[in-house]
């Protein structure tokens, strides 16, 4: 017996040529169409007008249920006679307001709360107290220290967009790592820029998360308070446009305005919201 391991003689083995064939299947074109997502949600919104528009013909009450078509009509009218595009320039107008007020207390809070134990305590304390209370149930109050005008509005939306805000931010703050934290130390960045340069790209996501969240809440808010107490310095907003008409039994301008608010909703979000994502990650640098 040998201590070496036999070599075995080596052979060549002629295989059959591969025949030609696709290596990648078209899909069928049904299922190319299928793929895409705004073709997907435009059936739904089909379905959903037919649904309504067979309820309303079933039901054959222009006041409790008008269809989607009167709906339509009046919707095109009011937008052609400049009365829903002047009440939705005066809710934009009070939105923008009281939403940059509560963005820019939000953000200091935040600082505030990731710089000094005091801050935290301090944020803390107060989104125990006020983030889980209605903005709609300060309104009274707001009422009698600003009275009927635009400044009440501006307060209740703050108070809406400030909260949720504030503790989405600093749970973002509390997420960036300890590496940037001290890289940001050693570059003797502090308070407000080491905030600016080092904090805020880190926890953009959940910056971004609050700005949406505020959003919705401030835009509600801002239509139930306009059903509350109606005009705005003389100025009724869109919330106004519903309210006067649900007294005056136009219930197709009514749903006019409730497609409204929805069609800014979905407009402010797909757009703006989109192009800010799409805008801060490529200024941070963290596209990939």
């Amino acid at each position: 017996m040998t201590k070496n391991p036999p070599i075995r003689p080596e052979y060549q083995l002629d295989l059959p040529p591969i025949a030609e064939q696709s290596l990648a299947t078209p899909l069928p074109w049904t299922t190319r169409l299928w793929n895409l997502a705004w073709l997907r949600k435009s059936a739904i919104l089909l379905v959903l007008i037919a649904l309504w528009e067979t309820a309303a013909r079933w039901q054959n009450n222009d006041l409790l249920l008008p269809g989607f078509i009167q709906t339509f009509t009046a919707f095109a009218q009011d937008m052609a006679s400049g009365e829903l595009p002047t009440k939705i320039s005066l809710s934009l107008g009070t939105l923008v307001k009281g939403y940059a007020i509560g963005t820019v207390l939000a953000l200091a809070l935040s600082s505030l709360a990731v710089s000094t134990r005091l801050g935290r305590d301090i944020l803390s304390t107060l989104t125990s107290m006020f983030n889980p209370l209605p903005a709609i149930a300060l309104l009274p109050l707001a009422l009698l220290w600003f009275g009927l005008g635009e400044n009440s509005l501006i307060f209740v939306l703050a108070h809406s967009v400030m909260w949720p805000m504030a503790v989405n931010t600093y749970t973002g703050f509390l997420g960036v790592s300890d590496t940037l934290r001290m890289t940001g130390r050693n570059y003797g960045l502090r308070g407000l820029r080491y905030v600016w340069h080092i904090l805020i790209p880190a926890a953009l996501p959940s910056i971004l998360s609050g700005l949406k969240i505020g959003w919705a809440f401030a835009w509600r808010t801002l239509i139930a308070a306009e059903l509350v107490f109606g005009a705005s310095s003389g100025k009724g907003g869109l919330g106004w446009y519903i309210f006067q008409n649900r007294n005056e039994l136009f219930t197709d301008r009514v749903f006019a305005g409730l497609i409204s608010v929805i069609i800014i909703g979905l407009l402010v979000e797909g757009l703006i919201f989109t192009t800010l994502e799409r805008v801060t990650v490529k200024r941070w640098g963290m596209q990939k």
